[in-house]
């Protein structure tokens, strides 16, 4: 059987980091097991081919919840990146780090160095902003962050108007000096091409000797020899492996895989694994419970003038944006779909924004099956104002349904199955309303198309947010970070409490969610969980 100082399981958001730090210095052999394949695929090198990439089974694990009581009994699609660099390869790129008191939490819960305070040095790094570097921002880090102030659509500064007409803040940058207000989304792309960490991290370490990547590797067991992790068995092609290794395995398949994993071989919670037959070699409740995820909705109007649609629907649009890409690298493919957004509060109570907003100068209200019609818009002109929850109380949890490794987990979202968040999704929605009645957008609006100005009353709008919310693909906290082994999964540095030579390094381990998109603080994790690695074997 080969050893490697260290296996790292999982090529995605943060597995590709620590892979890169875990092999910089030439001391550790490492090797990575990733269960997709190749990201060199043009639909993902393009921004805004995430559209054909989200229910593309050769790149996406195209996960199912069970259904769903909180989303009017719908089971929702949940698209997982099954590639190099894992959802970062098929995520909309937006860049968010998250409100400083989300990690404050984190600490203030028995979580040493994880406040924001610690951790703004390891954002900064990873960071290569176009705007260059200042007290919050990095430059020449592996992650490029463009400003695409000057790309958006022209709809997007009446977008930006009327939400400053309803009382909100214009926000130059959200990963600044205050999260609060609106404006333009920084995105992880690079002369328009996605930034993903297999492009940032993963290909530039592939060309040293000391670390090896196996793709269509899937994970099926970790091997212990007592309380410690000593090897991990995968399939490939159809044959096992075995692998040893000599140091640590580092599990980073993110909330869905690294639960998954943990509760194949053995750790979890007991009763539920030795009703299927599975050995337990350590009983943790938490494994694959307290499931946090953000969930959405859009509301969607028809304009007077033409929007995105009608430059992305026809065929001659098609071709000019595509020679637009091709030769120049700009135009709307080199982009997210959400030009803009915002963070607000529900209550003027809160210590903080409870509410995000995402603004899309297109609208996909015309379905087509099996696949997310960015590219095909709908043919009249229309724009969407979409919103989620940052810090949703509801939870939900992970269990694998068998001992086979390839049977999809049961995924129980509970979304929006506290008294709390229906309130709090209810005053959002009317808020996103009250963006559309101002001057600047109703000028320009003909129609509500979704939900609809029939839909007035609460009952109406919660019965309307029930069928129509879904994820919005931001899942944490299935292995979460804590002291106590009652509570939690790994300790503050990581390591899975019980056992030895075991880590769990991704968005699995958030004690709670953050405020915003999931990515950066991913990576970050990614970053921070390596440096606390190679300080445990310096």
């Amino acid at each position: 059987m080969q050893t490697y100082d260290f296996i790292i399981v999982g090529a995605g958001s943060a597995g590709c980091v620590v892979a890169e730090r875990l092999s910089a210095n030439g001391r550790f052999s490492v090797l990575v097991l990733e269960a997709g394949g190749t990201d060199r695929r043009f639909f993902v090198q393009m921004p805004l081919g995430y559209g054909k990439t989200f229910y593309d089974p050769k790149v996406n694990w195209n996960y199912k919840t069970e259904p769903d009581p909180g989303l009017a009994g719908n089971a929702d699609h949940w698209p997982r990146g099954k590639l190099l660099g894992g959802s970062s390869s098929i995520n909309a790129m937006v860049w968010i780090r998250g409100h400083p008191a989300d990690y404050d939490a984190w600490a203030a819960a028995g979580n040493p160095g994880w406040s924001f305070a610690d951790l703004l040095p390891a954002f900064k790094a990873i960071e290569d902003n176009a705007a260059g570097a200042d007290r919050w921002r990095g430059s020449g880090g592996p992650v490029h962050v463009t400003d695409c102030s000057a790309a958006v659509h022209p709809l997007t500064k009446r977008y930006l108007t009327a939400a400053e007409q309803a009382g909100l803040p214009v926000n130059p940058d959200f990963n600044g000096a205050s999260q609060e207000g609106v404006g333009i989304y920084q995105i992880s792309t690079r002369n328009g091409r996605r930034m993903s960490t297999a492009r940032a991290f993963l290909r530039p370490a592939m060309k040293r000797p000391n670390l090896r990547v196996e793709t269509g590797a899937l994970a099926t067991k970790i091997l212990f020899e007592g309380r410690r992790a000593v090897a991990v068995e995968y399939d490939r092609n159809g044959t096992t492996h075995r692998v040893g290794a000599a140091r640590e395995v580092v599990l980073s398949g993110g909330s869905v895989n690294s639960p998954q994993l943990l509760q194949l071989s053995g750790v979890g919670p007991a009763g539920h694994l030795k009703a299927l037959g599975i050995e337990v070699v350590h009983s943790n409740d938490n494994v694959g419970r307290n499931l946090e995820d953000h969930v959405g909705i859009n509301y969607t109007f028809k304009g007077r003038q033409a929007t995105l649609n009608q430059l992305l629907r026809p065929w001659w649009g098609k071709l000019w944006v595509g020679m637009q890409y091709v030769f120049l690298r700009s135009g709307p493919l080199s982009l997210s779909m959400n030009n803009a957004g915002g963070f607000f509060r529900t209550d003027p109570a809160l210590d903080r924004p409870n509410m995000q907003l995402y603004f899309q100068a297109f609208s996909t209200v015309i379905p087509k099956t099996g696949e997310r019609p960015i590219l095909t818009p709908d043919p009249w002109p229309g724009f969407s104002i979409g919103l989620s929850n940052c810090r949703p109380s509801s939870r939900g949890e992970i269990l694998v349904r068998s001992k086979d490794p390839r049977e999809y987990p049961r995924i129980v979202a509970n979304a929006l199955s506290t008294d709390e968040d229906v309130a709090e999704m209810l005053a959002a929605v009317k808020f996103v309303r009250r963006i559309a009645a101002q001057p600047a957008l109703a000028e320009f609006i003909v129609e509500e198309i979704l939900p609809g100005p029939s839909i007035t009353s609460d009952e109406d709008l919660i019965q309307d947010f029930r069928k129509r919310s879904g994820t919005v693909y931001h899942p944490v906290s299935t292995c979460r970070m804590g002291p106590d082994p009652a509570r939690s999964v790994v300790d503050p540095r990581l390591r899975v409490h019980g056992l030895e030579g075991l880590r769990i390094i991704d968005a699995s381990i958030f004690p709670g969610n953050i405020s915003g998109n999931t990515n950066a603080p991913s990576i970050m994790t990614g970053w921070k969980g390596a440096q606390m690695v190679l300080e445990d074997w310096k």
